[in-house]
């Protein structure tokens, strides 16, 4: 039976292009700096992303990990999101880390408000608050929504004055420039440096890149090593994250159409509650009205049908269209919803 995925874009297959690249690739050691595959996707990334360098890494977690302890000292500040990656799905990296605390600003479904950053900002005059050292974006936010491009500049503006650099966690930044009708570098003008995955919606099998600037990710490429992050013959994985930059940033709109068919759907379902102006991305987050065992017995029925899910937090559930969730298979998904709660 084929499955219909919606759990996340994480599990998006790599294309037989890829699959090809990845065979034919030509590899040296990447620790050695001598990987010529490796070397030409650092390459085209920092042009992608308008930073002067870029470095491959495992993943996004890695990736913001090493950003997090390039930009800071031990006992600084990080201003965040509550609910942002940095904070919430990396197992505490910037507290085990880079021996960092979270520091919440303000903020609507996940965008920072700037008056709040700026209101936050400490410096090292005053002795009982711990320095910030770094203010950290994310766009598009984890629950699907997307910072404009002036919320962005006014943070990197209030920061920047006050000496404090800007990271951005951009696992899905492709998403967010697709749905804000803008180049990625418009984004990534308004950061020091920026993580971006070249997994989940660009169907890479594995890694993401780091860019900014040449001291930056030298100390960045330093840390990597720390974190066991030398995979040597890396350019089998970099060949498709080559392919993930040049050919599959265009096709995110299929997704986000996608989701907003799905959004559509399920609303006009009986209990189910979406707000669609919150589905900005390849996400649909929604609530249903139905007995507690229906809500926890859902990912089963329809795992049943050759559908997964993720279980609901609460009564809300997320569903997540990618690269191999066709229009057809979400007419499949909302018919078996029907069927289940008619």
């Amino acid at each position: 039976m084929r499955m219909i995925d919606l759990r996340s874009d994480t599990v998006t297959q790599p294309t037989p292009e890829m699959r090809e690249v990845m065979y034919r690739a030509i590899v040296g050691d990447d620790v050695l700096e001598d990987d010529p595959t490796v070397k030409e996707l650092e390459a085209l990334a920092a042009d992608a992303l308008g930073k002067e360098a870029a470095l491959f890494v495992t993943s996004g977690t890695q990736g913001n990990a090493v950003s997090v302890m390039a930009h800071t000292r031990r006992g600084d500040a990080i201003i965040l999101s509550l609910g942002c990656h940095i904070a919430d799905h990396e197992a505490g990296s910037y507290a085990m880390l880079a021996g960092v605390s979270p520091c919440f600003a303000e903020e609507d479904n996940g965008i920072l408000h700037p008056e709040s950053v700026a209101a936050l900002i400490r410096d090292d005059s005053d002795i009982l608050s711990a320095r910030t050292g770094l203010v950290c974006l994310e766009n598009a936010h984890s629950g699907g929504n997307v910072a404009s491009v002036e919320n962005m500049a006014a943070i990197y503006a209030i920061a920047g004055e006050r000496g404090v650099p800007v990271h951005l966690d951009g696992a899905r930044l492709y998403n967010a420039a697709v749905s804000l009708g803008v180049d990625v570098k418009e984004l990534t003008a308004h950061c020091d440096s920026v993580m971006c995955c070249l997994s989940k919606g660009l169907c890479a099998p594995v890694g993401s890149v780091v860019a900014g600037s040449r001291p930056f990710i030298h100390r960045a490429k330093k840390l990597r090593k720390v974190l066991g992050g030398g995979m040597r013959q890396a350019g089998i994985l970099a060949a498709a994250g080559i392919l993930a930059l040049t050919e599959m940033t265009g096709r995110l709109g299929e997704d986000h159409d996608n989701a907003l068919y799905l959004a559509d759907k399920l609303a006009a379902l009986p209990g189910v509650h979406v707000d669609k102006s919150l589905v900005k991305i390849n996400m649909v987050y929604f609530s249903v009205d139905w007995p507690a065992q229906s809500v926890a017995e859902l990912p089963e029925r329809l795992l049943h049908r050759g559908i997964k899910i993720l279980p609901a937090t609460g009564n809300t559930f997320r569903f997540v269209t990618n690269r191999d969730v066709t229009r057809m298979d979400c007419r499949t998904v909302i018919d078996a919803l029907k069927e289940l709660h008619s």
